[in-house]
């Protein structure tokens, strides 16, 4: 059945399954990434906030280690720094998690085409199959096999829509959610980095500079 009803959506399915494919691939991806940080980050931030406080190469190392995780990465532009003033600190830090975005919002573009094409090429089948199911429509035949035809025509055409739809209402309940992960990230860089900037002021106006040990 699945593969009669592939047939009958008409040429339009091949694009369709073409953006369900590469929508899935993404939707994979995605997930793998933010289970990977979302898994571990929290602790690993919070351990090293905790370490810098008395331990600053400690902390240094424990990030070194953790460099998969876009808030490491963000810290350690910071602390690699040699002796900044605490401006200096905020805008390493800023710079860094600018430098996260693009890896945090992969694949935005891809998900947003594949939701706005999808139901374009479903409405684009469901009006080829239209105008053939009625091309072959005979006037003088309005009460015979031929509307008949058209009748089974009109819910061949519509399948290329409903697939559409699916691939595209699929992809925008991944899309969200990858969204709201990525808002969530945002906050809690926001959050543990103002944290670690106030914790480098501290120091800093003891005069004990946190550098790097390199």
């Amino acid at each position: 059945m699945p593969a009669n009803l592939f047939t009958m959506g008409g040429v339009v399915m091949w694009p369709l399954l073409g953006l369900s494919i590469l929508a899935m691939a993404l939707i994979l991806e995605r997930i793998v990434f933010w289970l990977r940080v979302m898994r571990r980050q929290e602790r690993i931030v919070r351990e090293v906030l905790l370490l810098y406080r008395h331990d600053p190469t400690g902390a240094l190392h424990k990030l070194e280690r953790n460099l998969h995780l876009p808030i490491a990465r963000i810290f350690m532009a910071a602390l690699e720094l040699e002796q900044p003033t605490p401006d200096e600190f905020r805008l390493a830090l800023e710079s860094a998690a600018q430098a996260e975005i693009p890896l945090l919002k992969r694949f935005n573009t891809a998900f947003e085409t594949v939701i706005s094409v999808s139901p374009l090429l479903g409405l684009l089948g469901t009006v080829i199959g239209l105008i053939n199911s009625f091309a072959s429509l005979r006037i003088g035949d309005l009460g015979g096999t031929s509307n008949t035809n058209v009748s089974a025509g009109i819910s061949t055409a519509l399948i290329s829509t409903a697939a559409g739809l699916v691939v595209a209402i699929s992809t925008l309940l991944f899309a969200n959610l990858f969204r709201g992960f990525y808002l969530r990230q945002i906050a809690l860089i926001q959050e543990h980095g103002g944290q670690l900037e106030l914790i480098y002021r501290r120091y800093h106006e003891r005069g004990a500079f946190y550098a790097s040990p390199r």
